[in-house]
């Protein structure tokens, strides 16, 4: 898939860069809402019932 050309070379370093911000920004925004009371949303936000679609 990747080889060692590719994850020593600038953009291999940006993409692996990439990865670890996108993990880490997961984590930390799991680590908020496992805080987060059960039914608390976002201040002032209201909850909107919209219907499911299915594409077919």
């Amino acid at each position: 898939m990747f080889d060692r050309h590719f994850l020593t070379s600038k953009l291999g370093i940006a993409a692996l860069v990439s990865v670890a911000m996108m993990v880490a920004f997961n984590v930390y925004a799991m680590s908020l809402q496992l805080g987060a009371p059960m039914g608390a949303g976002h201040a002032g936000a209201a909850a909107v019932g919209l219907p499911l679609v299915v594409l077919a």
